[in-house]
């Protein structure tokens, strides 16, 4: 099935007082015009051929051709000369022009006088207020949603707000927790540290003690005899004295015999 599109546009003419309203059609391959100027109606039927015979003649596809006639006839461009002239037998021809490759052309559609105007007029009228009223739905439409979002946008606000004066207090509140519980454990620690450097004082002092003790009594031992050691050097040396002494005596008493 053939999709359908519909535009409607009061179109400002070129050297004319009064605008006119051109309701357009547009086909896969061909379009509808409806024109009226609130007074006589115009009509405007472009076929098939029509519209295949205009596209070759401007080296253009079909839906090139239909397309660009659209966009002039849907909106009125900025820049565009449109004008809407009379023709012999009642006929008005619709012109609009364009620049295409830096030159400036211009298109042109003969429209016939409609068989009853005030119906094509009422036509026009009828879609311009439909269009009016689902226009005007989407507005409430999209302004309702827009309130919704804007209440919904202040509540993540707020909420975003929360959670970070929550993040803060509940970050200085660790960071306290934190700090309190590092100084409990340097505190602790250099306790630790002084009990080891008095541990380790007190085993080197009687480490010091023993060794001056073993020294002093190692120059005052005793012998067996009850003597000490210095006493049998003296000993030796008056023995050998008084060796000579005691051989003498022998050879005496021996003389006598």
């Amino acid at each position: 099935m053939e999709t359908t599109r519909h535009t409607c546009i009061k179109l400002e003419i070129t050297d004319a007082s009064d605008p006119i309203f051109v309701k357009g059609t547009w086909f896969h391959t061909h379009f509808e015009l409806s024109i009226t100027d609130g007074l006589n109606a115009w009509l405007c039927n472009a076929s098939q051929e029509q519209v295949r015979e205009r596209a070759a003649q401007w080296d253009q596809p079909v839906t090139e051709y239909i397309g660009l006639a659209e966009r002039y006839l849907g909106f009125q461009q900025p820049g565009s000369a449109y004008g809407f002239t009379d023709a012999a037998d009642g006929c008005k021809r619709l012109s609009w022009t364009f620049e295409k490759e830096g030159t400036k052309l211009e298109w042109r559609w003969k429209c016939g006088p409609a068989p009853n105007s005030k119906k094509v007029t009422a036509g026009i009228l009828d879609f311009l207020m439909d269009a009016n009223i689902r226009l005007s739905d989407e507005v409430v439409t999209k302004t309702q949603s827009f309130e919704r979002l804007k209440v919904e946008a202040e509540k993540c606000l707020a909420q975003s707000e929360r959670f970070s004066n929550e993040k803060v207090e509940f970050e200085s509140a660790i960071y306290a927790k934190f700090l309190g519980v590092l100084n409990s454990k340097k505190a602790k620690l250099r306790d630790l540290r002084d009990q080891l450097l008095k541990q380790e004082v007190k085993r080197d002092l009687p480490q010091e003690e023993e060794e001056s003790t073993d020294k002093t009594e190692s120059f005052d031992e005793v012998s067996d005899d009850g003597k000490s050691e210095e006493e049998p050097v003296k000993d030796i040396t008056s023995t050998s004295k008084g060796a000579p002494a005691s051989g003498a005596r022998g050879r005496k008493r021996i003389t006598r015999k």
